[in-house]
């Protein structure tokens, strides 16, 4: 009996030895995961020449005066004449202690100029205040962050066309790169982006988000589509589930399109019967010979999207 009891102790001991470290290997494990993921803040201070020194911001304004005077129309002079970080104010906050810059005859060697480092170097400077600031941790998980685009990219922080201190507009700024996109909206039926009623930051969050995309939601966790298709939304007594399940886009195209409303296809029954084909699993088969009948399905089922009077979304 007690050979059975101690066996019974040395088991139990056993299991919770081996548990516990592998509870232990998984939480090693994940904040080693989570390390490399997560962008490490980088100071300017890093960047610049070792040992310099802070001077501040008016030993700058001696040979930088231009650049000093159209800073000061910027919200980063309002915040940096302020705000400090390790001695550093105004440009030193951004382009790390000028003091060997300054002794060496402005060496460009020796002072941090961001658009000449590193992408990752980059993020580390910016996001040390636009992180929690401006909620874009996301950033360096982006779309845009995993193709080697950086916040000088797009961004000036000294002189600006456009706000939020773009390059340019920033219709003309996406465009740059995103050419397939810009032939999508020359078609006829498109969103009106070209005519300035419609931003490409009005449904993308281009500083990232976890969405496919980098689309926006609504606070409901829906599609950003129903901020302007609200009557779209629903809830519906009687759901038409691929509204639900895949989205808009299972139907339209988003950007722009040959076809009215933004379809895939050039003809309503050509969409509806890529599900509703007889025989098959899932919604019923048209009770109509296509053959024959040639007007649209949305004539008879005019409430696609959902309907609260009808299963077969009559109106």
């Amino acid at each position: 009996m007690k050979d059975l009891l101690s066996r019974r102790r040395r088991f139990v001991w056993t299991t919770a030895f081996a548990l516990l470290s592998m509870f232990a290997t998984a939480l090693a494990a994940a904040g080693k995961h989570n390390g490399s993921d997560a962008q490490t803040p980088t100071t300017a201070a890093v960047l610049s020449a070792p040992g310099a020194k802070y001077v501040g911001s008016d030993q700058c304004k001696i040979c930088h005066a231009d650049q000093a005077r159209i800073m000061q129309a910027t919200p980063h002079y309002r915040i940096f004449g302020t705000d400090k970080q390790a001695g550093a104010e105004g440009c030193e906050f951004c382009h790390g202690p000028g003091s060997a810059h300054i002794d060496g005859g402005g060496d460009r060697s020796k002072i941090s100029r961001l658009g000449e480092v590193k992408s990752g170097e980059v993020l580390g400077v910016c996001l040390n205040c636009h992180a929690e600031r401006l909620n874009q941790m996301r950033f360096n998980r982006s779309q845009h962050a995993s193709a080697g685009v950086t916040c000088v990219d797009c961004h000036r922080v000294h002189t600006s066309k456009a706000q939020p201190l773009l390059v340019e507009k920033e219709l003309d700024l996406c465009y740059g790169c995103h050419q397939e996109t810009k032939s999508d909206f020359a078609k006829p039926f498109h969103h009106r982006v070209n005519e300035g009623l419609v931003q490409c930051n009005d449904c993308h969050n281009i500083h990232g988000t976890a969405t496919v995309r980098q689309a926006r939601t609504l606070p409901s966790g829906d599609a950003v589509c129903y901020k302007c298709h609200a009557d779209k939304q629903g809830p519906f007594v009687y759901e038409h589930v691929p509204v639900k399940t895949e989205g808009c886009t299972a139907c339209h195209t988003p950007h722009g399109s040959s076809n009215p409303r933004l379809l895939k296809v050039s003809q309503v029954n050509l969409l509806c019967l890529q599900c509703h084909t007889f025989p098959t699993v899932g919604p019923a088969g048209p009770v109509h010979n296509q053959s024959a009948k040639y007007q649209a399905c949305t004539m008879c089922h005019n409430q696609i999207h959902g309907s609260n009077f009808s299963s077969v979304f009559f109106k």
